[in-house]
């Protein structure tokens, strides 16, 4: 049987560290225009509570998305030890392409992956460069369609890519721009023959537009003075609403198709959305099978240091646990681990995988 296994990783963190202290000249306003009325303090620990960021990455002025994806895609190579010139697929997940720094205009022609192709000098024609925007889980989305390709024996070695610079199409007077953050990951997937179940054993996917299609929006700003640009807009409360019912339920018919029992999956590997959001999620999704305490280590979070990059913080938080900078959290070979991703559209997405 051949299965799709992560061959190596890499991932790009920019160096310009925002803690929640920067934000304390702020002003923000409510989505109706009102000059939020209280203390800038209030404001900022009511955030660090609900979501349990402390700090945040912003990309350097002189880089865009493409510059991150290239350096992740770099790392994730030499990890993986294959030669740049075998990969049958490069396939880059963003929503917002490559915005300049001061502006929120999108650049995506062309594509990100063509970009990164190039900046990797990659010759081989066969070698197929394409982007994936599918919101927050478009990375995972990615994941999966590169494993119909290698399971179809259509290719052998792929290249998946999350890069965002949210920092840049948030709006400055919402206080949800206190969440967005910057970041690359990247993972090479490979073929490999076993004999036993391996890599990427099961994924599911669901996208429920009809009544939730526009929960994340581009839109004006709250300020209403700022009347030029467009920023990127969320209804937080039902966003999370929606995740809190769907997610769970989703991850469980993953593992229930993968033929095994949540006690047998050592993480879950979440989207860094919101942390009280992520600890409601992996609470109910053990309710799902009658625990009421889940094991204390079973979902590891970055978000704490790193904030919510979007399509970015499934393969940087992969990258990170590899590489030992994640306290407790550690991925050995025989392992069963979930990947879960929820947002814009909306989508909802999972897999079980299994390490080598």
């Amino acid at each position: 049987m051949i299965y799709s296994v992560i061959k190596g990783s890499g991932s790009y963190l920019p160096n310009i560290k925002v803690q929640n202290s920067d934000f304390k000249n702020s002003v923000f306003y409510e989505s109706n225009g009102t000059k939020i009325d209280k203390p800038i303090e209030e404001i900022i620990s009511k955030f660090q509570q609900i979501t349990g960021i402390d700090e945040r990455r912003y990309l350097e002025s002189h880089l865009v998305s493409s510059d991150m994806a290239f350096m992740a895609a770099e790392k994730a190579i030499a990890n993986a030890g294959i030669d740049k010139e075998t990969l049958d697929y490069v396939i880059v997940a963003h929503n917002f392409g490559d915005v300049k720094a001061g502006g929120t205009y999108v650049d995506i022609v062309p594509t990100l992956a063509a970009r990164v192709k190039y900046k990797l000098g990659i010759e081989n024609p066969y070698s197929i460069a394409y982007d994936v925007p599918f919101g927050c889980p478009g990375w995972l989305q990615a994941v999966i369609q590169a494993n119909y390709y290698i399971k179809s024996g259509d290719a052998k070695n792929i290249l998946v890519i999350g890069s965002e610079s949210l920092s840049r199409i948030s709006d400055p007077h919402d206080r949800d721009s206190m969440i967005y953050s910057d970041g690359a990951g990247a993972v090479v997937l490979s073929a490999v023959d076993s004999d036993e179940p391996v890599g990427v054993l099961s994924h599911i996917t669901r996208s429920d537009t009809l009544n939730h299609a526009y929960l994340l929006t581009m839109d004006k700003s709250y300020n209403p003075e700022l009347k030029d640009n467009i920023y990127l807009k969320m209804n937080g409360r039902k966003l999370y609403e929606y995740a809190l019912k769907t997610v769970p339920q989703s991850i469980k018919v993953c593992i229930d198709k993968a033929g095994l029992d949540i006690k047998q999956i050592e993480r879950i590997l979440i989207h860094q959305a919101n942390e009280k959001m992520d600890d409601a999620i992996v609470n109910r999704l053990y309710e799902l099978y009658g625990i009421k305490q889940r094991p204390e280590f079973s979902m590891p979070m970055t978000i704490a240091r790193l904030g919510n990059n979007s399509v970015a913080t499934l393969p940087i938080l992969y990258d990170e646990i590899i590489n030992n900078h994640v306290d407790n959290h550690l991925l050995k070979s025989g392992n069963y681990f979930v990947f879960a991703s929820v947002g814009a559209g909306m989508n909802v997405n999972a897999l079980v995988y299994r390490m080598p």
